[in-house]
């Protein structure tokens, strides 16, 4: 459950840190004291977007701390994304600056927002004033429904198999429709596999075969110039060894003399030698030199065949075995009539797949719409909608959705006799909020969140509907921590604890404050929000009459 909240520079607060302990906890104060930027300020924290006008200066920030001692799947999350925690403790913090710039942070580690979220939807619910707006929503209602029976998985499996098995109809669809066009590309493309793999390219042979046909096409060249190596380094009258045998011979006598000789002697030996093995080289390259023209009109084919066969494809030759891979690809992706035929099966084989599954998630949501239904229409008798029903129908779908064999639909009767229709077309607005706290009511006692935040949700109400609203916020807090966002006093007398937000302008700037009542700043509070302005003793009395009742 949530622990702490430190908040910094935020909206219209410089400095809170408020401490949390489990039940059900009222926040009241006037309209406009900054009730809702606590809400805000956790919203963030749990990696929704912010943006600079939430900012008091330079940079705000916000830090929360909860204890996850119990959540198991929580911790497992974390490890699994290498944010392990400390004792049991999670800390989501949030930085936001005046540029509209963020960073998250989950146990002191930066993660991005959406880590933020995913962790923030173990940690709490928050159910907004405004959430009766989206309850007309199919989809609303179905995730409500599911969520109440704990579907969210089988749903989201069966959406998958859904998936799955329209792709392998829609694609059994195109191939077969395309058949005949599919066959003639088919051969085509054959033809030009069996062309392209009888050339058998290979792009390192490919510039082997370049180097052998330049070499054949110039070998007269190439032997009259190794022949000219060797006359002019051995065999000529003044060849070049022949000189420096004669050199090296006369330095070796006038080493007798001078011994400084002896280096240009030294260096003319080593030249000597790589001469005598240039020499040697030549003669072998003479005698591996082919001159066959067969051979070379042989090379000269080759290339000839490659070129061209490039040319056709309008690529270089060195692209034609990418060529042959595309074509081997599209082969594959048009299949054969074996493959329509397998594909067939596949496209059955995945169709019985989705109607198991969703057979299953029917049967699920059938029992879970009668218990659902059952649950908001006894709520609805205590919460001024005397005689009134409601209903979970489940309108078939002959082919099926990726929401599984029906989709949802949230029927109610509002007065008794009526008959039962789409709440979208019949429920007023006071109706709705009331309908609508009595599904978050519902929907929450399932929840596997330990935390359950509502913001003025019981606005629109009063009276005894108000104090039914405090009660079942209060059966909640037995099980959950809650906190509630209130301008009722029967709902804020209800509460376990119960904190004060007001606002004071200091040195001419807005800032708002959280104070824990005691039992007597309670009296005064709540005998407030009973008389408004002006509050007499009989006011306090009710007041405390109220508290005394509630506890």
């Amino acid at each position: 459950m949530l622990k702490f909240l430190s908040i910094r520079d935020f909206v219209i607060v410089s400095e809170m840190d408020l401490e949390f302990g489990s039940g059900f906890t009222a926040l009241t104060g006037e309209t406009g004291a900054g009730k809702s930027v606590l809400i805000d300020a956790l919203l963030l924290a749990l990696g929704e977007r912010g943006d600079a006008a939430m900012v008091r200066g330079e940079r705000a920030e916000i830090t929360a701390g909860f204890d996850i001692a119990e959540m198991a799947n929580l911790k497992s999350w974390l490890a699994a994304q290498e944010l392990p925690c400390d004792e049991g403790v999670c800390l989501m913090r949030r930085l936001l600056d005046a540029g509209g710039r963020s960073r998250g942070f989950i146990n002191g580690r930066s993660v991005t927002l959406q880590q933020m979220r995913e962790a923030g939807e173990q940690l709490l619910n928050i159910h907004g004033q405004h959430a009766h707006q989206t309850l007309l929503q199919a989809d609303e209602q179905q995730r409500l429904l599911d969520g109440y029976a704990g579907l969210q998985q089988q749903a989201g499996e069966a959406g998958q198999l859904y998936r799955g098995w329209q792709a392998l109809k829609n694609r059994r669809i195109t191939l077969s429709e395309n058949s005949q066009a599919a066959a003639a590309e088919r051969e085509l493309l054959s033809f030009q596999r069996n062309e392209l793999e009888a050339l058998a390219f290979n792009e390192a042979d490919w510039e082997t075969l370049q180097a052998d046909c330049s070499r054949l096409a110039h070998a007269a060249s190439l032997l009259e110039t190794a022949a000219f190596g060797i006359d002019i380094l051995s065999e000529a009258d003044t060849a070049c060894l022949a000189q420096i045998n004669g050199l090296m011979a006369r330095l070796r006598d006038g080493l007798n003399h001078d011994a400084s000789l002896h280096e240009p002697l030294h260096l003319l030996e080593s030249a000597q030698a790589e001469l005598q093995e240039a020499v040697y080289s030549l003669r072998h390259y003479q005698q591996r030199l082919d001159v066959d023209p067969g051979q070379l009109a042989e090379k000269e084919r080759q290339i000839q065949a490659v070129v061209d066969m490039g040319r056709k494809y309008r690529v270089m030759p060195e692209k034609l075995n990418d060529v042959l891979d595309e074509i081997v690809a599209r082969l594959a992706d048009l299949g054969t009539d074996a493959d329509l035929d397998e594909l067939s099966r596949q496209e059955e084989a995945a169709k019985l797949r989705y109607m198991e599954g969703a057979e299953k998630l029917s049967l699920a949501r059938k029992l879970a719409a009668d218990r659902f239904s059952q649950q908001i229409s006894s709520a609805m008798q205590t919460l001024a909608m005397d005689g009134g029903k409601f209903e979970v129908a489940l309108l078939p779908l002959p082919e099926g959705g990726a929401c599984g064999l029906e989709t949802v639909e949230f029927r109610i009767a509002a007065n008794p006799g009526s008959p039962l229709r789409s709440m979208a077309k019949v429920a007023s607005g006071g109706e709705l909020s009331r309908i609508s706290l009595a599904i978050q009511v519902a929907t929450s006692q399932v929840a596997s969140v330990p935390t359950l935040i509502f913001d003025e949700v019981d606005s629109g109400i009063g009276g005894r509907v108000a104090e039914i609203v405090g009660l079942l916020l209060k059966q909640l807090g037995r099980e959950y921590q809650v906190l509630c966002v209130t301008h009722l006093p029967q709902v804020a007398a209800m509460a376990d604890h119960q904190w004060q937000v007001s606002k004071a302008v200091k040195e001419g700037v807005t800032l708002s404050h959280i104070e824990v009542l005691n039992d007597e700043q309670r009296i005064e509070e709540i005998a407030r929000m009973l008389g408004g302005v002006v509050i007499t003793e009989t006011t306090r009395i009710h007041a405390a009459e109220m508290l005394g009742l509630a506890a």
